[in-house]
């Protein structure tokens, strides 16, 4: 009986994983990410193109302005989907038979249950980054936007 109890509580146990354990364990950290604390800390005016882009990679788009000067957008966006679900079942069986003289007889005992559920979430994250460029190629002005949602 002792056994049926600490197998039910392994159950219970292994049901209790909730929608944030399953996305910790799927979810990839190992590259590097771009965030507002990146450009914070990273971005300068009078910074070069190319110490620009050692940080923050290349931008998603180019484009200049009447004077010539170029402006660089970074545009990210992050989409996480998580499903997590739960399924929980127990049960015990026993059957016996016995003979006894011209007669026989049967017992049989059977308990169960199982109950499921699931959850699922979607959120998205954006992070825009513009950086503008003087006549010299050196950042003259920076700005940033991020949303979640």
């Amino acid at each position: 009986m002792r056994n049926f109890f600490v197998l039910i509580f392994a159950i219970l146990l292994l049901a209790a994983c909730t929608a944030s354990q399953h996305r910790d364990a799927v979810r990839d950290d190992t590259k590097d990410r771009i965030s507002v604390g990146t450009v914070q800390r990273e971005i300068r005016v009078g910074m070069s193109g190319a110490a620009v882009v050692a940080t923050l990679g290349s931008p998603n788009m180019v484009t200049t302005d009447g004077q010539r000067r170029e402006t660089w957008v970074y545009d990210k966006i992050a989409t996480e989907r998580v499903y997590s679900s739960s399924n929980m079942g127990a049960g015990a069986g026993a059957a016996g038979a016995g003979v006894s003289g011209n007669g026989g007889s049967i017992l049989g005992l059977v308990l169960g249950g199982s109950t499921q559920s699931g959850a699922a979430s979607t959120s998205q994250r954006t992070l825009t980054i513009i950086i503008k460029f003087d006549n010299a190629g050196l950042v003259r002005d920076f700005s940033y936007r991020q949303s979640s949602f």
